[in-house]
């Protein structure tokens, strides 16, 4: 490379806040009481909280110094593929954080809550307008949990019809979380291989579809980034037996305003507003996993639900065959104000663009690195492409060592050895806001690794070597880990 994005700088180490706090330190001048002190009893109070003794500026500097430690979409190019970890416009924070919205209490009655309800109700229409689909919850507080009140859905569609069945389809391209949330509704799951395109063939369903299986669980795009191009006639194959299909929405940033799922044959979906509809996705915050239905799958959403009488808003319970509640309240309320406000702001013309980047971007880089490193299927991807470390057996690099030299050149690796049906996997997902000139420094980088790999392959066994943590022991860290700090 003519000039590596990653530097070690001056990064400071940083102890534990009990290491640094010394007895006497303050960082805050207490005003002067105007009440006689009154002590605890020393039997009631204890010894009190271990909480170290800071100064001001001791506090400052600690929370400073580890947010440098922090890499994130902020920070520079975050190619993990399957998490959309893309661009969040700040304005978005912003209006979540109004008064109105954060300070407003799920017990406050509905004509105290209009703002909030219709904001909803506004937000369920754009999404089924989305997806192509007629009814939508936003109580799933994030994609597995979606993905458990889809199968409560079809559970109780088909007790409703008298119908007991047993068993879920699940592609090995679909997500891992779908066989278990198909295991916590009572279904077992039928595995079903994907073809040697990496979708799945209507003949491979067609072999175990029956009168006992529910349907099908199949995440479209699929987790190898690839389009599923079978989907009607798979669909037709489980309709006609009596199963409904499910749809895996996770990936949605490909396909916004270009594939409505609900006409292709789809009966239900979840989507991740906190991954495709602007929220930082990871860090432990909330995420939120509405459901679309179709029309005669509404009366089993879970309640209450907002509904509009002549632009007045309120809460209805008044649904006898809904599969009850799913969360305490309405949803995670904040990742809602931020979708409806990404919405609103983008538009319909602006939600297509952004798939038509990402599908962009991920095939320049496709294409650019198919001569490097190995691609199990070269055909055109969607959001997001995989390779495999095949090319680099030779010299015994593995995909977890090249994934590691990339932070030496200043890149956030991207997902390693998912998905599983690719052996030694590396998942690139560029995501529509990176420029070109960003890609081609990535591409650059890969190009540069996969070269020492050839050249100097223990070079590539010692990285990272630049940033302030080196190469970890992963074995020991899973079976001993330390969490002291």
């Amino acid at each position: 490379m003519k000039e590596s994005q990653g530097t070690s700088g001056l990064i400071l180490n940083e102890p534990l806040l009990w290491e640094k706090g010394r007895e006497g330190r303050e960082g805050f001048s207490m005003p002067r009481r105007d009440v006689v002190p009154s002590p605890l009893d020393p039997d009631l109070a204890g010894d009190g909280p271990d909480i170290p003794d800071l100064s001001e500026v001791d506090v400052v500097r600690h929370y400073t110094r580890l947010s440098q430690w922090n890499f994130g979409v902020d920070t520079g190019m975050y190619p993990l593929g399957s998490c959309t970890m893309k661009y969040n416009p700040k304005i978005n924070e912003k209006l979540a954080a109004l008064s109105g919205f954060a300070c407003a209490h799920p017990l406050l009655p509905a004509e105290l809550s209009q703002g909030a309800l219709e904001l909803m109700w506004r937000l369920e229409r754009y999404l089924a307008e989305i997806t192509g689909m007629d009814a939508v919850t936003l109580q799933p507080a994030a994609g597995a949990h979606g993905e458990l009140t889809g199968m409560l859905i079809i559970h109780a569609y088909h007790a409703h019809r008298g119908s007991n069945r047993s068993k879920i389809i699940v592609p090995d391209t679909a997500h891992g979380t779908n066989p278990a949330s198909a295991s916590l509704c009572g279904f077992s799951s039928v595995g079903v291989p994907s073809s040697e395109t990496g979708v799945v063939s209507p003949e491979a369903v067609e072999a175990v579809m029956d009168e006992e299986t529910a349907g099908i669980m199949i995440t479209n795009p699929n987790t190898l980034g690839l389009f599923e191009e079978n989907i009607r006639r798979i669909a037709d194959i489980v309709h006609a037996k009596g199963g409904l299909v499910y749809g895996d929405g996770a990936n949605m940033n490909a396909v916004m305003g270009i594939v409505q799922m609900g006409k292709i044959g789809f009966d239900v979906m979840h989507l991740n507003l906190h991954k495709t509809f602007s929220t930082p996705h990871g860090g432990g915050g909330p995420g939120s996993g509405p459901v679309c239905v179709k029309d005669f799958l509404a009366p089993f959403l879970p309640v209450p639900r907002v509904l509009s009488d002549n632009g007045r808003y309120r809460l209805s319970e008044d649904s006898p065959e809904s599969i009850g509640r799913m969360h305490a309240f309405h949803g995670n309320f904040g990742v809602m104000v931020k979708a409806f406000c990404y919405i609103m702001s983008m538009g319909g013309e602006g939600l297509k663009q952004a798939s038509s980047l990402a599908v962009l971007n991920a095939n320049y880089i496709k294409e650019n690195l198919k001569e490097s490193l190995h691609l199990p299927y070269d055909s055109p991807c969607m959001h997001e492409c995989v390779f495999s470390d095949r090319l680099q057996e030779a010299e015994k690099v593995t995909t977890l060592d090249m994934a590691k030299r990339l932070m030496d050149y200043g890149f956030h690796p991207p997902t390693i050895y998912f998905p599983l049906v690719v052996h030694g996997a590396l998942m690139i997902e560029p995501t529509e806001t990176e420029s070109k000139e960003d890609m081609d420094r990535f591409i650059e980088a890969m190009r540069a690794i996969v070269k020492e790999a050839q050249d100097h392959p223990d070079l590539l066994k010692e990285a990272p070597r630049r940033p302030k943590v080196r190469r970890l022991d992963e074995t020991a860290a899973a079976r001993k880990p330390c969490l002291a700090g």
